[in-house]
């Protein structure tokens, strides 16, 4: 273990790429910082999601109370659930930040040094961590934060909504039986059934698609890990 810690130490007249044993303590006190910043904006993403499970839940209770209960409340909450989504987008990035740079000094220094192999360049990844300190900055974009949360969370979301509504029209208050029947249903004021139809055809489409763009676009760049941008 005495020659793992030498290899991560400055050699007299060295560049100063690896790190000495003062060094070493002070980076394991960022390191604790940095997973606290992440934990609490966790919790704050979570507090987001329960938002929209809870609002969803209270909309089903609504919708389903009796048969001739109005399906409104689903597509109301849908739009509720939307700004939570954006809210949390927004959250993400920042709770990105923090988990980036822990991430980034768990595979570039802690797991070299539990396997006990040194870095082919030990101050390539300490120069990346040192710029993102100097000039903070987002590591993904809001559309790619966005994506992430879809596939984390709010596609079960929209998914869970979609069925509900689906079901509220189709068995309440008796079941379906024509295509005429099923526009009359959706129909919302002054709003044809088949326009709402087409309007949440083309809403689920668009969340799916960014969420399978956004998550090929993570692929790419995680490929690459360059510079900063390469920690999100």
């Amino acid at each position: 273990m005495r020659e793992q810690w030498e290899q991560w130490e400055s050699p007299p007249g060295g560049t100063g790429n690896k790190l000495d044993s003062s060094e070493i303590g002070a980076l394991a006190h960022l390191y604790r910082g940095e997973v606290y910043r992440s934990t609490i904006w966790r919790t704050r993403l979570d507090n987001t999601t329960n938002w929209s499970v809870v609002t969803l839940g209270i909309a089903l209770s609504i919708t389903y109370a009796t048969p001739q209960a109005s399906p409104l409340p689903l597509l109301l909450v849908g739009i509720l659930i939307c700004m939570f989504l954006i809210l949390e987008s927004r959250r993400y990035r920042y709770f990105n930040v923090w988990r980036a740079r822990c991430r980034w000094i768990e595979t570039n220094f802690y797991a070299p040094l539990l396997l006990r192999s040194a870095r082919p360049d030990p101050g390539q990844w300490q120069d990346v961590l040192a710029k993102d300190y100097l000039t903070p900055q987002y590591h993904i974009g809001f559309w790619r934060a966005m994506g992430r949360r879809l596939r984390r969370n709010y596609m079960w979301i929209f998914a869970f909504q979609a069925i509900a509504y689906a079901g509220k029209i189709i068995i309440h208050p008796t079941p379906i039986s024509s295509v005429d029947e099923l526009f009359t249903r959706m129909a919302v004021g002054p709003f044809h059934g088949s326009f709402i139809l087409a309007l949440g055809i083309v809403f689920h489409a668009a969340w799916i698609v960014l969420a399978l763009r956004t998550y090929h676009l993570d692929k790419l760049v995680h490929s690459r890990r360059e510079g900063v941008g390469g920690m999100g």
